[in-house]
């Protein structure tokens, strides 16, 4: 195989027992069309795993650091905390783009669906750490290189609702309500990827991508939000 991983540890500063698993959590399911027998399996079950190891770390970690906030604000500080946009921008940040393992295909789309393949493989490696070193090394690879976002999270106020920010704002400047649309579905049943797009009358204000509509949705408010204030 001619991906390095070991390289890819020491800059992440992570050591895997099982090699296997680190390179199972950079494997896309395309990837096994073209390589049969390279690789024992794609990352989406590791995927799985890791998006529920996330949550309750990220739980937990709020829990303990804003003890005096309601229930409500923890979980939007978590939906910002862990969605595919912080996810992939972290994981972009620890060079794991040089690593996939994709198809032909794949490989060649580097825009906004990259970010999403991004996001997958970080939950996948969050579950590959577990397997390989427990809860214990799964908490300190999350505590160093995710919760770091939290500050700029709460400073820039991504928590907030932005779908009910530019509801108000569209009121306001077009006297409109904007309108949702799914521009675009992905991937198998138990693993949707959503492209949802924000409109004004007929003008597309924003796209947004997401595991679900409602998380889309909000990414497409955000896009739209950040092209309104530029």
């Amino acid at each position: 195989m001619s991906k390095d991983f070991t390289s890819f540890e020491q800059d992440a500063g992570v050591a895997f027992n099982d090699l296997n698993l680190l390179r199972q959590a950079f494997t896309h399911r395309s990837y096994l069309n073209e390589h049969r027998g390279e690789v024992s399996g794609h990352n989406e079950r590791l995927e799985f795993l890791g998006d529920a190891v996330l949550e309750l770390i990220s739980t937990h970690y709020l829990y303990e650091k804003y003890p005096q906030q309601a229930e409500g604000e923890l979980t939007a500080y978590r939906a910002a905390l862990v969605n595919a946009v912080t996810l992939s921008e972290v994981a972009a940040g620890l060079g794991m783009n040089d690593y996939l393992l994709l198809s032909r295909g794949e490989a060649k789309d580097n825009g906004r669906a990259r970010g999403v393949l991004l996001a997958n493989a970080f939950e996948a490696l969050i579950g590959a750490i577990y397997l390989d070193q427990g809860y214990d090394g799964a908490k300190e690879f999350i505590t160093k290189h995710l919760f770091p976002k939290i500050d700029e999270i709460l400073s820039k106020r991504l928590w907030q609702d932005a779908k009910s920010a530019l509801q108000e704002k569209a009121q306001d400047t077009e006297g409109v309500t904007p309108s949702y649309s799914v521009i675009r579905e992905s991937g198998p049943d138990h693993d949707k990827q959503f492209v949802v797009g924000v409109y004004v009358r007929e003008t597309l204000l924003g796209q947004g991508e997401g595991k679900s509509k409602q998380e889309a949705e909000q990414a497409a408010a955000r896009a739209a939000l950040a092209s309104l204030s530029a």
